[in-house]
């Protein structure tokens, strides 16, 4: 890609997160976290359970403001905004949770149709339309009046995609999306949402610790570890990371164990320095 355009998108994140602090109970879960999402890119934003990505994705939707720090969104700052101001910003933003979180007593095409009843002033022929548009895009139209019982996992997962699509969205937001599916409909979903990223022209912003999807996805993805930002920069650093030809210091052993999986290592010994065994052994001789 030509360093002019690089340069460009650096000057013009579409999200940008600045020395971002989250506390909840006085532990700091988020602790000076930055982040920019360029325009057109797959942003994939990783790390264990506990490390504060569904956290950071909270705060970009605006569900969570910070402690400290900023999160902005097409370039105003969420925590400036009024109510009505925030509902403007999020309707130019689609998210896809991580169960699908469908309505069980609406249809598939009533489930989609909800965004553009609720925020349009379209007639309903012309919503049934887009409704078809949008099921079409994700391979679900003729599942348009089936419930969401009688469809699959990954079906769900489809249909919530279509519903995050429904207002034309600038922003994807993706929580787990591979999350209870098996290996080949989590390739289609991958696959699905990089043909979507294409065609519409979207920013997506992927929180996951599938490193299959992960991998398969991203531009450029990030690490989250207890609350601090390891890493970001494009795939190709972390594959070199993760395959060994690159970084022998703590912080790429640690993240090359979690692109591994691999049992042994910083992570792993980093929980057993935590007086695990003594405080068992102390709490039974009590």
């Amino acid at each position: 890609m030509p360093n002019d355009l690089d340069n460009s998108r650096q000057s013009n994140p579409v999200v940008r997160v600045v020395n971002l602090v989250k506390r909840f109970d006085g532990r700091a879960v988020l602790d000076g976290v930055n982040l920019d999402v360029l325009p057109g890119e797959m942003m994939v934003i990783m790390g264990g359970s506990g490390c504060g990505k569904s956290t950071l994705l909270r705060h970009m939707i605006g569900s969570y403001l910070p402690d400290a720090g900023s999160v902005e969104l097409f370039g105003k700052n969420l925590s400036d905004l009024n109510e009505d101001e925030l509902d403007a910003v999020r309707k130019r933003f689609g998210i896809l949770f991580q169960s699908g979180a469908l309505f069980n007593s609406m249809t598939v095409g009533e489930n989609v149709a909800l965004p553009l009843r609720e925020h349009t002033e379209l007639d309903g022929d012309t919503i049934e339309i887009m409704v078809k548009i949008k099921l079409e895009l994700v391979g679900l139209r003729e599942a348009m009046d089936l419930m969401p019982a009688e469809i699959s996992g990954g079906m769900k997962k489809r249909a919530g995609l279509a519903r995050a699509i429904a207002l034309d969205p600038e922003i994807l937001f993706y929580d787990e999306p591979s999350a209870g599916l098996d290996p080949v409909t989590s390739a289609e979903i991958d696959q699905l949402m990089i043909d979507l990223s294409r065609k519409l022209g979207v920013v997506s912003v992927v929180v996951t610790h599938e490193m299959d999807s992960a991998f398969r996805i991203a531009d450029r993805m990030a690490m989250l570890d207890r609350g601090k930002m390891l890493l970001i920069g494009p795939r190709k650093q972390f594959e070199d990371i993760r395959d060994g030809s690159v970084g022998d210091d703590e912080t790429s052993n640690l993240i090359r164990q979690f692109l591994r999986g691999d049992p042994a290592g910083p992570i792993t010994q980093r929980r057993l320095a935590t007086g695990y065994e003594e405080d068992i052994l102390q709490t039974a001789g009590d």
